[in-house]
């Protein structure tokens, strides 16, 4: 099959497309760096000419709702406007377990993607996952200053790689509509994971000082709520591949 990706150049893409490849589909990348914008729809219609399925991974780097929102809306109409156009028969696309209980600016972008998803007129499979095994690490890296304010969050990682590789399971089958929740293999705690990330010397080493937040998102609200499939690599276990 011949599979689109959008977001192809990103931290999932890549593994998306390093999935496809490995399965024997023939990857497009929609990136702006291969002369495609979502944003404004520019070069979708030649990139997904005689594509049979689209994989969105695309994503923006913002916490405030206008942004975010603003973000998905376009890219996602424009990309599922040319999908129609061009007769692709399964839309996938990637989305967050919880972003229906937590309300912050980034899940309000999230679940409009989901919304116009729905709306749209290809047949479609949404896939939410928890967070990655790098959200610690993106956590810190937003963090500025000599202590490391970390919220206090109980999460369930998953590693990318196991995401991209359900991504291309699913594209492969019939639309599902909803998909089961795909988490990791183990609940964890946010400031514990970040400061085992930080003992490993690959971030910078400060103490971590954890944050309690009101609401859902320290309740709970970022874990699967019902059975799903389970990824297997640990969180331990992708520290491990970093310190080597």
């Amino acid at each position: 099959m011949k599979i689109a990706v959008a977001g192809g150049t990103g931290l999932t893409g890549r593994h998306v497309v390093e999935e496809l490849e490995a399965a024997g589909h023939r990857p497009v990348v929609l990136a702006r760096s291969r002369g495609v914008d979502l944003v404004t729809g520019a070069g979708l219609d030649a990139a997904l000419a005689g594509v049979d399925a689209t994989i969105d991974v695309s994503n923006v780097t913002t916490m405030k709702r206008a942004e975010a929102v603003s973000f998905f809306e376009r890219a996602g109409r424009h990309l599922l406007d040319a999908a129609a156009r061009a007769g692709v028969r399964h839309h996938v696309a990637l989305s967050i377990v919880g972003i229906d209980r937590v309300s912050t600016g980034y899940y309000q972008g999230k679940l409009r993607q989901e919304e116009i998803v729905r709306e749209g007129a290809v047949p479609w499979t949404v896939l939410r996952a928890t967070q990655f095994h790098e959200f610690a690490e993106q956590i810190l890296e937003r963090v500025p200053g000599p202590i490391a304010v970390v919220p206090r969050l109980t999460v369930q990682p998953v590693a990318v790689r196991e995401v991209a590789a359900a991504l291309v399971a699913l594209v492969a089958g019939e639309p599902q509509k909803a998909a089961p929740d795909l988490a990791g293999p183990r609940v964890e705690s946010l400031p514990d994971m970040a400061r085992r990330l930080v003992r490993t010397g690959t971030v910078r080493r400060r103490p971590v000082l954890p944050l309690w937040l009101p609401g859902p998102m320290a309740h709970g609200g970022l874990l699967p709520a019902g059975p799903g499939p389970r990824g297997t690599q640990t969180f331990e276990e992708w520290l491990a591949e970093r310190r080597r």
